[in-house]
């Protein structure tokens, strides 16, 4: 069996290696062409190209490099082709992938399966039957996903989610931890406030405010971070008046560092993090949270007037409650986030439960959501 798989970014490296894992583990002689970083290559890739020109973020980016993107666009598509694999695996990176399945489908008929469901859900829609004209299959991260693409006419699989499958974070660990960082105050909040310098920028301000605000009710605060942000983190996040422990992963493995960010956020009694899939991360070790995110006044007006559920928050949306407070947008100030951190610190209960859910829900216990991924592309061949 010949599979060429395509990711663009270091999460769709990490999911296409689980993938691999899982169908050496099913096709013990499959092959593999394509691009990915060093996790995909460890296991048989000879990337076309080094995957870091596609991870790119914003029209600022983008727009120097267009010309080449679309070279590389093209001799992606003529790499598939050429190959005949009996399956191409395009993951994430939709503006990359999406175009090169358009261009096989255009010379081929080779089948084409894409992991991980754009947000159809939460806003643009009408996405899922653009992605229908070539795309024969997706794999769902979400267990709510299947339905949107089936009606837009794609089979869809649920896999489970790769944070499901995360080992636990042990008590031993979390005494570690707290023995390393000199921490012997308690209660502990987390701050994580986004990771890019933009997301920092908008948040830090209000996210110190709020935990000003909370008038003492936490003795500790620790902020995970990357070795590049430590700078912006440090000067906009002064959190005076109490114990700050700030992580970067300096000297660490990526697997290290990001198992270090894990317990650290294990260790807090609440967390107060951006929106995204943070809420996933502390979810599998039981953390309680609230939920803060700001955007500029015009991004605002655009996703007020498309967002199609009433929530963002992933623990909401997959545990199907709305338990988790969040505060978006104009709603993204001090004092009201400060009084949900307090209430979550009082009332912790009904939010665990609804953690709990979410773990299930998105696999774990379960296969691993790799091999899940891998049966699922057999299945439909």
């Amino acid at each position: 069996m010949k599979v060429f798989v395509i990711a663009g970014e270091p999460s769709g490296d990490k999911l296409g290696a689980a993938l691999m894992e899982g169908l050496i583990h099913e096709v013990p002689d499959v092959t593999f062409e394509g691009i990915g970083g060093a996790l995909m290559q460890n296991l048989g890739v000879k990337s076309l190209f080094p995957m870091e020109e596609l991870s790119l973020m914003g029209i600022a980016e983008i727009l120097p490099k267009y010309r080449h993107l679309k070279r590389r666009i093209r001799q992606t598509a003529d790499a598939v082709i050429a190959a005949k694999p009996d399956v191409l695996i395009t993951i994430d990176s939709p503006d990359f992938c999406l175009r090169v399945a358009r261009l096989v489908k255009a010379g081929s008929n080779i089948r084409t399966v894409h992991y991980v469901a754009p947000t159809v859900w939460a806003w643009r829609p009408k996405r899922a039957e653009k992605m229908a004209q070539v795309i024969d299959h997706v794999l769902a991260l979400f267990p709510f996903e299947p339905p949107f693409m089936e009606a837009a006419g794609m089979d869809c699989d649920f896999v489970g989610h790769p944070v499901a499958a995360e080992p636990p974070v042990t008590q031993d660990e979390i005494d570690a931890f707290k023995s390393s960082h000199g921490i012997t105050q308690s209660p502990i909040l987390a701050i994580l406030p986004g990771s890019r310098r933009s997301e920092i920028a908008r948040l830090a301000e209000t996210f110190d405010a709020a935990f000003t605000q909370t008038d003492g009710a936490f003795r500790t605060v620790i902020v995970p971070t990357l070795p590049h942000l430590v700078e912006a983190v440090t000067t906009t996040l002064p959190l005076r008046n109490t114990n700050r422990c700030i992580l970067s992963g300096d000297g660490l493995s990526p697997e290290a560092a990001a198992r270090e960010r894990l317990v650290a956020m294990a260790c807090a009694d609440v967390a107060l993090a951006a929106s995204g899939t943070v809420s996933l991360e502390l979810a599998a070790v039981r953390t309680p949270m609230v939920i803060a995110y700001d955007m500029s006044w015009l991004s605002r007006q655009i996703i007020s007037r498309m967002l199609l559920t009433d929530t963002v928050t992933l623990v909401n949306l997959v545990s199907e409650t709305r338990v988790v407070p969040e505060f978006i947008g104009a709603d993204c100030t001090p004092t009201p986030i400060a009084e949900a951190l307090t209430n979550v610190l009082g009332n912790p209960d009904e939010q665990l439960d609804a953690l709990d859910v979410t773990m299930e829900r998105l696999g774990r216990g379960g296969d691993a959501p790799g091999l899940r991924a891998a049966r699922a592309v057999l299945a439909r061949l």
